[in-house]
C-alpha cells in the first residue's frame, strides 16, 4: 500500500509511545507496592464539575443531540465573549468565536485556512510537537528558532525580525507554553506582533492554557493586542474536559465564513452535548471550582520544582502557568550512568517506576537534555514521585 508523502512527514508524538510503554509497564506492576506513577501525560486530574456533568445528562434526555451550527451554539459563542470580558477586560464579540472539536481541530482550521504549500511559520525551539505538524498537513514548513531560557523559551521580535524569509506567513507561539509552562512577556508579544504586522504576516496564539496562569503579569490575552490575532483556546486544561474533545478560536472576522465553510466540510461540527455541558462552566459555582483547582495546581507546581531543583533536576524558569516542569536531566542520567533525556526518563521508567516524557518530542535545540514531568497529578502522587526519585539520584 503507498501512502501520503504528507503522512510520512508527520513524525511519531512520542508523549504517546512512551505512555504505551509506561501502561504496558503498570499492568505488570499492578497489585505490587510500587505501581507506576504517571507524570508524563498533560492531562488534569479533575473532571468536568457537577453542573457540567448535569447539563451533559439534561442534553442527552432532552434530545439534544442532533447537529449544532458548524460555529457552534450561539448561546456558548455568548458565553466564551462574557468569559473574556469579566476575564481579562476585553471586549472580544461572540460572532468572531468558532467553536471547534478541540483545540487540535481550531489549529487545523486556522492552518487550511491561513496556509498554502510551500509557507513558512515561525515557531519556538521547544515547542508542542503536534502545532508543528498541523503546520506540516496543510503542506507548510514549520521553522523552529531555538529558544533559550533567557528568552523563558519564547520567541523575541528580534529573532522574528530575523528569521523573516520570502516564504514566511506568520508566526504560532504558545503562552503558557507546553513543554515549559512559561509564557511571553506581554510587551514582548505586542513586539512580535509589531514585526508579523509590518510584514503582513499572521499571529497565531496557542492560549489553552491561558486560564491556568499563576502570575498576573503573564496571565494576559492576547486579543487585547487587536481584532488580527488568531488565538487557539480549549475546554481541555482550565475547564477540565480533556475528553470532551472540544474548544474554540477567535479569528478576525473576515475569516469567519472561511474557517465556517472549512468546519462545515471537515467537522460539521463540535460534539453537541458537550457544547450543551460547556454552557454550565460558566455558572458562578463552576469558575468557582475552577479557581480552587487552579489554586491546587499552583501549590502543586510550588511543591514539585524545589523539590526537583534539589535533586539535581534543574528548572531553569519557574512555569508561570500550565502544569509542567521543564527539567535539564543532564547531571541526573550521568549519576545513572545514561545519556540523554530518552534514556533517562527510560530508566526512571524501569528504575523508579515513575513515567515522564523525554524532551524529543519538542523540537531539537538542547531538547535532549530535558524531560518534561506533568504534575496535573494529586499531591500524594507527587510526594510518592519525589521520594522514588530521592532513592535513585540521592
Amino acid at each position: 500500500m503507498k501512502f501520503s508523502t504528507r503522512a510520512a512527514r508527520i513524525e511519531p508524538f512520542y508523549v504517546m509511545e512512551v505512555a504505551k510503554a509506561a501502561q504496558a509497564q503498570a499492568r505488570a506492576l499492578a497489585g505490587t507496592r510500587s505501581p507506576m506513577i504517571f507524570l508524563n501525560i498533560g492531562e488534569p486530574d479533575f473532571t468536568a464539575p457537577p453542573l457540567v456533568q448535569e447539563a451533559a445528562v439534561r442534553a442527552i434526555h432532552a434530545g439534544s443531540t442532533q447537529y449544532t451550527p458548524a460555529l457552534g451554539l450561539d448561546a456558548l459563542r455568548e458565553r466564551i465573549s462574557g468569559w473574556y470580558q469579566e476575564r481579562f477586560g476585553v471586549s472580544v464579540p461572540a460572532r468572531r468565536i468558532v467553536v471547534t472539536a478541540g483545540a487540535s481541530a481550531a489549529l487545523q482550521l486556522a492552518c487550511l485556512a491561513l496556509i498554502d504549500a510551500g509557507d513558512e511559520i515561525l515557531m519556538p525551539d521547544p515547542s508542542y510537537p503536534c502545532n508543528r505538524h498541523f503546520v506540516s498537513a496543510a503542506e507548510g514548513r514549520a521553522v523552529l528558532l531555538p529558544a533559550t531560557a533567557q528568552e523563558r523559551f519564547q520567541l523575541s521580535a528580534a529573532q522574528v525580525q530575523a528569521a523573516w524569509g520570502e516564504k514566511t506567513r506568520g508566526v504560532l507561539l504558545a503562552s503558557p507554553s507546553n513543554p515549559t509552562g512559561t509564557s511571553i512577556a506581554p510587551d514582548e508579544l505586542r513586539r512580535i506582533h509589531a514585526v508579523v504586522q509590518a510584514h503582513g504576516g499572521i499571529t497565531l496564539i496557542d492560549e489553552i492554557y491561558l486560564g491556568l496562569s499563576y502570575d498576573a503579569t503573564y496571565g494576559q490575552t492576547a486579543l487585547a493586542l487587536g481584532e488580527d490575532l488568531i488565538s487557539i483556546n480549549s475546554f481541555s486544561k482550565y475547564f477540565n474536559m480533556t475528553g470532551w474533545r472540544l474548544g474554540w478560536m477567535v479569528v478576525p472576522e473576515a475569516m469567519v465564513p472561511v474557517v465556517e465553510r472549512l468546519a462545515q466540510n471537515l467537522f460539521i461540527c463540535a460534539n453537541t452535548v458537550a457544547q450543551h455541558a460547556a454552557l454550565a462552566c460558566f455558572e458562578p459555582d463552576s469558575i468557582a471550582e475552577y479557581e480552587r483547582r487552579r489554586a491546587e495546581f499552583k501549590a502543586r507546581r510550588d511543591y514539585f520544582i524545589p523539590e526537583l531543583q534539589a535533586l539535581g533536576l534543574a528548572v531553569p524558569v519557574i512555569p508561570d502557568g500550565a502544569f509542567y516542569a521543564w527539567a535539564d536531566c543532564s547531571a541526573a542520567a550521568a549519576r545513572l550512568g545514561v545519556q540523554g533525556s530518552w534514556d533517562f526518563a527510560l530508566e526512571l521508567m524501569r528504575r523508579a517506576h515513575l513515567a515522564v516524557t523525554p524532551g524529543r518530542d519538542f523540537g531539537s535545540f538542547e531538547t535532549q537534555h530535558f524531560v518534561r514531568f506533568s504534575t496535573a497529578n494529586a499531591l500524594p502522587q507527587l510526594q510518592e514521585a519525589v521520594a522514588r526519585l530521592h532513592s535513585l539520584l540521592g
